[in-house]
């Protein structure tokens, strides 16, 4: 399904899974050893609002929220554990601009990987989901930061060969995103449109 930013309605896709193992590259990043289940329920949070910015790890009881405009959602799951990070991206591009690493495209992605890996989470086994980017003022010029920030996101992942699930962006209007770790369900809230899980 091709992408169409400017339409007031969003793209909405998604993706299944090949049944063959993730590529060499990820499946060589080994989870980290000698921690317990119990102590990434304990470090892991069960809620939370995931701020601009932000990165949470959520527990397999765990329930996080966003708001996006043209900022990007990126939550990555493992379902057999059941934990995830979830990220509030806000620019395509952290080059000679200040913030954490969750603000920007090109280091959110590695980032959660990294902070999954220390709570005993196998790269390999990750997948995502991918919402917002909204194009908030209508803009038909070359600076569609919405835009760039999924095509950044985009790229991240195919570089750290994770499988994106499914997928709900672009369009002109917010969005408030709601993951569930123990169902592995996101749900979209669209103003006037019906919720959708993806």
């Amino acid at each position: 399904m091709s992408r169409t930013f400017n339409d007031s309605l969003p793209s909405v896709a998604i993706h299944p899974v090949p049944k063959h193992s993730m590529p060499a590259a990820i499946n060589s990043l080994k989870p980290a050893a000698g921690r317990s289940a119990s102590a990434m329920r304990e470090e892991a949070v069960t809620t939370a609002s995931v701020g601009m910015g932000q990165i949470a790890i959520l527990s397999p009881e765990g329930v996080g929220t966003a708001v996006l405009g043209s900022c990007v959602g990126l939550t990555l799951y493992d379902p057999n554990l059941r934990f995830a990070a979830m990220a509030h991206i806000v620019l395509p591009s952290s080059d000679n601009r200040t913030g954490g690493v969750g603000k920007f495209a090109d280091t959110a992605v590695e980032a959660m990987v990294t902070k999954l890996r220390s709570f005993g989470i196998d790269p390999a086994k990750l997948t995502a989901k991918l919402t917002g980017g909204a194009s908030m003022f209508e803009t038909k010029g070359p600076f569609q930061i919405g835009k760039q920030n999924i095509d950044a996101v985009l790229e991240r992942l195919a570089a750290c060969r994770i499988r994106l699930l499914s997928e709900h962006v672009g369009g002109t209007q917010g969005r408030r995103v709601t993951f569930q770790c123990r169902t592995g369900q996101l749900l979209v809230e669209v103003i006037g449109s019906t919720p959708i899980v993806i």
